[in-house]
């Protein structure tokens, strides 16, 4: 007889169907597992034995192969202790086969048969509605499981209270979903003075998902103002609270199974590598521009992260999603972020200071702002200059328009943007104009005579690329939302050019 138990693997956010064949024969004593373990899976052996001796079993003295099908597919994870556990019970007929074929079984054993969480619970469970089955869980991941939909979830805290609710002995009661949890309050809009431009730049980069560089001397508020950004964005929707959801589930990172609501906010250090900026590692984990999906990545001191990591970084800003490749397999995370970045103007920062004047300019700025190409800056929708913050500012009451305003706007324009994108392009994703194309552009960004014109001059001028070009209608078609204008007008490209990028030459003149 060979016993059975599904469980899953894990490609990204993709799950993948995994059978646990568990075969007790005669023979030379062993314990084989089979099937492209990685070192995890193999050491569950230790831990399934000392599980089942916690209830009191032995393992029969024979030969016991654990066959993980499909073969050729790498399986990874303590999670697959559990389905292990639970085929050998059926296979020395403590359970029977009839009670888990309608379940798919994901957990980690510990060595006195306790469930410990395991990560990607909330995939799997709905991976499991997919194939119409239940899911037996941690009772850590339960509430987890319960927000994937219509489904039997069997929470369990040990292997024990797992054996007696198929005995009958033990009831499990379902699990409810873990109430949503908007976590610590978001930092005020208010509590910045001045700065009233680069304000400006953040309203316009919300209301159009646009991604955005800041540029000024060390305290001007540049990471203040980004730390700022999620007060004013729109939360997220069902669909997509659960695609971030479901990417934190897989890193790990979904405490107590608490759902996100609120848009992540990813701010790495400088010195991130590839993999911990796009994803990647030995297990090819998602990386910080996939935590931060339908959120905000900021780059502080963008010039200081490694140039490989930026321009891995370039795709992903372009096309939405990041793919780590291996030999074996390609997996990609959902990469939807919106780029908030931050630098000096120069390495000392103090580049056209009056006062602490730059000892090295020119060339410290040229330097330090050669290290980004032109290709991820070109990606860059709006680019501000944040200078120092004048004493007489700083003496001012506080701003009477904080984040509540300000994201009341925000709002209203992408709520206008969503309506117009679902009626024109309904199965293109695109529900902001950051990310709409250039045949949409042609729909709904054609600006009047006198812009055309306008934007025609600049492109030679400024030598746009086509990117750009399309950048600056984007920008161009918020700055319209945001007034509630039917059309593009000049007075909005021009707005929309003045946050291109303006290049340096070699004597440091724009």
């Amino acid at each position: 007889m060979v016993a059975r138990v599904a469980t899953v693997a894990f490609q990204g956010v993709e799950v993948l169907p995994v059978d646990v064949q568990v075969h007790i024969a005669a023979g030379i004593v062993a314990f084989n597992v089979v099937g492209l373990p990685d070192k995890a899976v193999a050491e569950s052996r230790e831990r399934v034995r000392a599980a089942l001796g916690a209830l009191g079993l032995a393992l029969p003295p024979k030969r016991i192969t654990i066959n993980l099908a499909p073969a050729d597919l790498a399986k990874e994870g303590s999670h697959f202790d559990l389905p292990i556990a639970l085929g050998l019970l059926v296979a020395m007929e403590v359970l029977s086969q009839e009670d888990l074929e309608g379940f798919l079984a994901l957990g980690e054993l510990g060595l006195d048969g306790r469930l410990a969480p395991v990560a990607g619970v909330l995939p799997a469970a709905r991976g499991a509605v997919a194939q119409s089955r239940g899911i037996v869980c941690p009772a850590a991941n339960g509430g987890e499981a319960a927000w994937a939909g219509d489904l039997d979830v069997l929470a369990a805290p040990s292997l024990l209270s797992l054996v007696n609710h198929f005995k009958g002995r033990q009831v499990l009661s379902p699990p409810a979903p873990v109430p949503i949890d908007d976590g610590s309050p978001i930092p005020d809009l208010a509590d910045v003075k001045g700065q009233e431009t680069a304000k400006r730049a953040l309203e316009v980069a919300a209301s159009g998902g646009h991604n955005l560089l800041m540029s000024g001397p060390p305290g001007s508020g540049k990471s203040m103002l980004a730390a700022r950004l999620p007060g004013i964005l729109p939360p997220l929707s069902a669909a997509e609270a659960l695609e971030v959801s479901m990417v934190h589930s897989v890193a790990g990172l979904l405490d107590g199974g608490i759902l996100i609501r609120r848009r992540p906010f990813r701010d790495p250090h400088h010195s991130a590598s590839v993999p911990a900026l796009v994803g990647g590692g030995t297990r090819a984990r998602p990386g910080e521009v996939s935590l931060a999906h339908c959120g905000v990545l900021f780059l502080d001191e963008l010039p200081e992260f490694p140039r490989p990591a930026l321009e891995a970084l370039r795709q992903s800003l372009e096309s939405g999603r990041a793919t780590v490749s291996r030999a074996n397999s390609h997996v990609t995370y959902p990469a939807r972020v919106q780029l908030i970045a931050a630098m000096n103007p120069c390495r000392c920062g103090h580049l056209d200071d009056p006062v602490q004047g730059c000892g090295r300019a020119p060339r410290c700025a040229a330097d330090y702002q050669s290290r980004l190409s032109g290709p991820l800056l070109d990606r860059i929708d709006l680019h501000v200059d944040v200078p120092r913050v004048a004493s007489a500012d700083l003496a001012l009451p506080p701003p009477t328009e904080g984040s509540d305003e300000v994201a009341a706007r925000v709002a209203q324009a992408r709520a206008l943007q969503a309506d117009r994108y679902a009626e024109l392009a309904p199965d293109s994703g695109v529900r902001a104009n950051a990310a709409a194309d250039g045949a949409l552009l042609d729909r709904v960004a054609t600006p009047d005579a006198a812009g055309q014109r306008l934007l025609g001059e600049a492109a030679e001028r400024l030598r746009l690329s086509a990117r750009g070009y399309h950048r600056v209608l984007r920008v161009a078609r918020t700055l319209a939302d945001m007034e509630g204008a039917d059309g593009v007008r000049r007075i909005h490209v021009a707005e929309a050019l003045s946050y291109r990028r303006h290049i340096t030459n070699h004597r440091g003149k724009a």
